[in-house]
């Protein structure tokens, strides 16, 4: 089990008890005790935990305004669905942009087993902490650092994604809406996403099905500037006839 795995597993266990031991964890995950107390380490710099004699409790605040690796632990299967829905339209070799969505992370760990030779430069710093040891090409846009989204904005960011083309760029939403096109709610992270998307010869959206119909605070593209839209689960009939119209390719389950 890699590093990043076995944090989203104390993370969901978090949440189910409110409080982790360190001696179950080390026993449950077959691991060290020093190595839980690292993870606990890591996972209290972010914000999610505080450490205490023997082990973690959850922080009250973090169902408020949830870092990184809280929100990688939501919805996860739905996102593991769109990332298997994802894996037949990028070749070995592809190059590709991502952005610092938990969903597109979730499809790059896909991707980092099923492909080989692949290119991609991301503003994620959780892409570029946890996929270090990957046989593929990763780059960094650089940047100024948020935080809480673990992502690099602004200038310098922007620069490098315009010193490349690729193949496809890969990202998420806050929401999709017939008239208000895809939105999100953080401008810097809009502006990185629509400079990948000219950047690219074909925009390929990862949205859970909670989104549709949904619109965040700042607009970052209309749809017709979307190539793919994958989700979790058949939209309305509405929305499927409306990409069709819009000549937008939307994968989902088969029931």
């Amino acid at each position: 089990m890699k590093a990043f795995e076995r944090k989203e597993r104390i993370i969901q266990e978090l949440h189910r008890q409110k409080k982790v031991l360190v001696s179950q964890l080390a026993a449950s995950f077959e691991v060290t005790e020093e190595t839980i107390r690292r993870d606990l380490e890591k996972l209290e710099q972010e914000g999610i935990v505080t450490r205490n004699y023997g082990g973690a409790v959850l922080n009250a605040h973090a169902n408020d305004d949830l870092p990184y690796q809280t929100r990688n632990t939501r919805n996860i299967e739905e996102k593991r669905t769109i990332a298997r829905l994802l894996l037949p339209l990028i070749n070995n070799g592809d190059t590709l942009m991502t952005d610092s969505s938990s969903t597109v992370f979730e499809a790059l760990k896909l991707l980092d087993t099923e492909r080989q030779n692949l290119t991609v430069i991301t503003n994620s710093v959780i892409v570029l902490n946890e996929l270090n040891q990957t046989s593929h090409t990763i780059i960094s846009t650089g940047g100024a650092l948020r935080p809480k989204a673990s992502s690099l904005t602004g200038p310098a960011a922007r620069q490098t994604i315009q010193n490349y083309n690729v193949d496809a760029a890969l990202f998420s939403c806050k929401g999709l809406s017939m008239s208000s096109g895809i939105t999100d709610s953080n401008e810097p992270e809009s502006e990185l996403k629509q400079f990948m998307s000219q950047q690219a010869s074909r925009t390929i959206l990862l949205s859970d099905s909670s989104k549709f119909d949904q619109v965040g605070f700042v607009k970052m593209l209309d749809l017709k500037q979307i190539s793919y839209i994958i989700t979790d689960q058949k939209p309305s009939d509405d929305w499927i006839s409306f990409l069709e119209n819009q000549h937008i390719t939307l994968l989902y389950p088969e029931s």
